[in-house]
């Protein structure tokens, strides 16, 4: 992902990489490393450092959930302000990062899957539970993925939730035979996660009422797919005054 995102911003005529982090490859050209050619910016792996010597507006943030609220915090610390597509943030940390732009008066956001059409898959999924009482999420991912469920399958449950469309409770005793196979649960939504390789991301959400089956999935087959939706809000983070959560809080859907 992190390649992907240099080769995106550097392809923008108003955007400029100045900074990049990794705690490997230090002091290798970002760009020779992606296969861009010499971009005159080395990697280093000290955020903090970076963010004080680079000049960064922006910071895009894709690494693992056990560093992710760090980094989110030193970008807000520093003035800069963060587009972090990295999963594994619990509510409570969302809401501290988000009362520390706010006192920092920066915008900035947090998204749990940065491809339009996955936004646009959760939008429908709130819009068709109003119509089908029953709905399960089953997401995919690659083996590499560290947490589960997918932020995206949390956020999708959420919005449904927040939306006032609790699932109709089944009224069955479950005998489970093993452990675990009907997945976990948020408020009454069963979440189901596979991670095979061959996987990028996918998710569908299955719905049900008498009689039918409403099913809305989207794939993406390439790490490309994330990033109109970096590049969208890199810009419109620049407009806000605080960090907001998920892709659709910067689309008008």
């Amino acid at each position: 992902m992190g390649s992907e995102v240099v080769r995106a911003v550097t392809s923008q005529g108003d955007m400029e990489l100045v900074g990049a982090v990794d705690v490997v490859n230090c002091g290798e050209d970002i760009g020779q490393l992606v296969g861009l050619g010499p971009l005159g910016v080395p990697v280093v792996s000290d955020l903090t450092e970076c963010l004080k010597t680079v000049g960064a507006t922006h910071a895009v943030d894709f690494t693992t959930p056990r560093s992710v609220k760090k980094n989110a915090t030193a970008m807000l610390n520093a003035g800069v302000r963060p587009v972090v597509g990295t999963t594994g943030l619990s509510q409570d940390d969302i809401e501290e990062l988000t009362e520390l732009s706010e006192r920092q008066n920066l915008g900035g956001v947090i998204a749990p899957n940065f491809a339009i059409g996955a936004a646009l898959m959760m939008k429908f999924a709130v819009e068709a539970s109003k119509y089908f009482p029953s709905v399960e999420i089953v997401e995919l991912h690659h083996d590499r993925k560290l947490d589960a469920p997918s932020g995206t399958a949390i956020r999708t449950a959420e919005m449904i939730v927040t939306a006032g469309r609790r699932p109709t409770s089944r009224d069955v005793s479950e005998i489970e035979s093993l452990s675990g196979a009907r997945g976990g649960a948020l408020e009454g939504i069963r979440i189901h996660s596979i991670r095979l390789p061959g996987l990028i991301a996918h998710q569908e959400v299955i719905l049900g009422n008498e009689g039918q089956i409403l099913t809305i999935r989207h794939d993406s087959t390439s790490r490309t797919s994330f990033m109109p939706g970096v590049i969208l809000a890199i810009r419109r983070v620049t407009d806000l005054d605080r960090l907001v959560y998920g892709m659709e809080s910067l689309l008008d859907l």
